[in-house]
């Protein structure tokens, strides 16, 4: 299934994970989404959540989002949710154990890299197999964006 753009006016992201292409070497994305309560949902219309820190791993046979930061909805009172709690991922069992092998087998990690609502206004996470980057990996990253960014820059000035 083919990931919306920007130019989308249904397409809304809630939280990013910028630094994740940065940290890690991304093999493969998947479209999962995310079983949320009523707060969480209304809290992430907001757009403060932060998923920075988190990782998705596997538990008892389906994968879980760990560490994923939705703030309370400050509306809801005593029926308020948990901001760190683990939340189920939904996928298809192909997709599990797949994703599950690859974590065990080939040493990789489940990295969400953001958090949108689709055209039909569903909370979905965007999920990485990544496999983390060395440091001498990340200064060639560095390197080949800023040698990019000033061979963008010469050619604008030479017209």
């Amino acid at each position: 299934m083919a990931i919306k753009g920007k130019d989308d006016p249904n397409y809304k992201v809630a939280a990013e994970n910028r630094k994740a292409r940065y940290e890690y070497a991304i093999n493969d994305t998947f479209e999962a989404g995310i079983a949320l309560s009523g707060t969480e949902v209304k809290s992430l219309r907001g757009g403060k959540a932060t998923i920075g820190e988190s990782y998705a791993g596997e538990k008892n046979g389906e994968i879980w989002l760990v560490n994923a930061y939705i703030p309370e909805y400050l509306q809801a009172n005593q029926f308020n949710h948990e901001t760190k709690r683990p939340r189920k991922l939904l996928l298809h069992r192909r997709e599990v154990d797949k994703l599950v092998a690859a974590i065990q087998r080939e040493g990789m990690t489940l990295v969400p890299l953001k958090i949108y609502f689709n055209d039909k206004g569903r909370a979905k996470v965007e999920l990485a197999l990544a496999k983390g980057k060395k440091l001498h990996d990340k200064r060639e990253t560095e390197k080949q964006r800023d040698w990019t960014r000033e061979r963008a820059r010469l050619m604008r000035d030479k017209g």
